[in-house]
């Protein structure tokens, strides 16, 4: 197995099998701290640097967490705007993270560019982790899903997922890696013009994903041992910035996931996953039923950044 000292997180596409398990064991061997609420000195003289470019509560803030979980300490920037990178000069990706190098022991960017985290690997000499970039891949929220899977379900092979939303989406397509490396069928229902282009159907094909497209989740809900859900009604990841102006649509039934529907279709030991933020995908009815797992995927989301960083920080091998 490769070593993860020094390593950039930038795609799932990369990762071995083995490699999701070493995480997923570290990350288990961490989660006390963050589960009893301390702080270790496991990274004490680290420092993590945040380079955001598009807005972000948990991704940030869960690495931040986990730094400072870890003893580590935390600067950088959550509003590109209020920096050189996004004022009038319009500063480079190689000039930014070129200085941000010497600020810091790792860096971890979002940006509304894809493939931004993977040219600011280039240019820096500290690790580089993909907090998203534009439609590309979301390496970290994938990796906290698949732990929260295999604490709640004890195993990962062998279950049966249902993807629910916009296929353009950075997390499905970090998502469709990941399961070439398990044995997880896995069921696609997205609106006709958001489902999952000719080209990157070829390619997950390629990689021997056991994959099917439905155009309603009545149709694939009852087989499901996990279903993640994200907004069909998205903003528009290639903007740094995409406020909301006047209404904006509401999710339709084909893409909905109600209480009704979970109590009348899936499987009783489902378990219901979501990154968030959410709209109206799922109706805050179905937060204390049985299936939702989406808070404690939340929590899990700052262990899996503490395993990342204990590992490319080399505090583990």
């Amino acid at each position: 197995m490769r070593s993860f000292l020094g390593r950039d997180i930038l795609s799932l596409k990369e990762f071995e099998r083995n490699e999701f398990f070493r995480v997923f064991e570290v990350a288990e061997d961490l989660e006390p701290i963050a589960r009893n609420r301390r702080n270790s000195d496991i990274l004490k003289e680290k420092t993590l640097v945040t380079a955001f470019y598009q807005p972000s509560t948990r991704t940030r803030l869960a690495h931040e967490a986990a730094m400072i979980r870890l003893g580590g300490q935390v600067t950088g920037f959550a509003d590109a705007k209020m920096t050189r990178a996004g004022d009038f000069y319009q500063e480079s990706i190689k000039d930014t993270v070129k200085m941000l190098e010497f600020y810091g022991d790792v860096i971890v960017m979002r940006h509304f560019e894809q493939g931004a985290p993977h040219e600011a690997a280039r240019w820096a000499s500290v690790p580089i982790i993909n907090g998203g970039d534009g439609w590309g891949e979301h390496p970290t929220q994938i990796l906290t899903d698949l732990y929260t899977v295999l604490r709640e379900k004890g195993r990962i092979d062998g279950l049966k997922w249902l993807a629910v939303g916009d296929m353009r989406m950075r997390t499905m397509h970090s998502l469709a890696y990941a399961l070439t490396q398990f044995d997880c069928p896995i069921t696609f229902v997205a609106p006709p013009e958001l489902s999952l282009t000719d080209e990157f159907k070829a390619e997950i094909a390629g990689y021997s994903l056991d994959f099917k497209e439905a155009g309603h989740v009545e149709e694939a809900i009852a087989d499901a041992d996990v279903i993640l859900v994200e907004p069909v009604v998205q903003p528009d990841y290639t903007k740094s910035r995409d406020e909301r102006e006047g209404d904006v649509d509401l999710t339709p039934a084909n893409y909905k996931i109600t209480r009704e529907l979970l109590e009348t279709k899936a499987k009783s030991d489902a378990i219901l996953l979501h990154s968030l933020p959410r709209m109206d995908e799922i109706p805050a009815d179905v937060d204390i039923t049985r299936w939702s797992r989406y808070w404690q995927e939340a929590f899990n989301g700052v262990v899996m950044r503490m395993a990342l960083l204990t590992l490319v920080l080399g505090a583990r091998e």
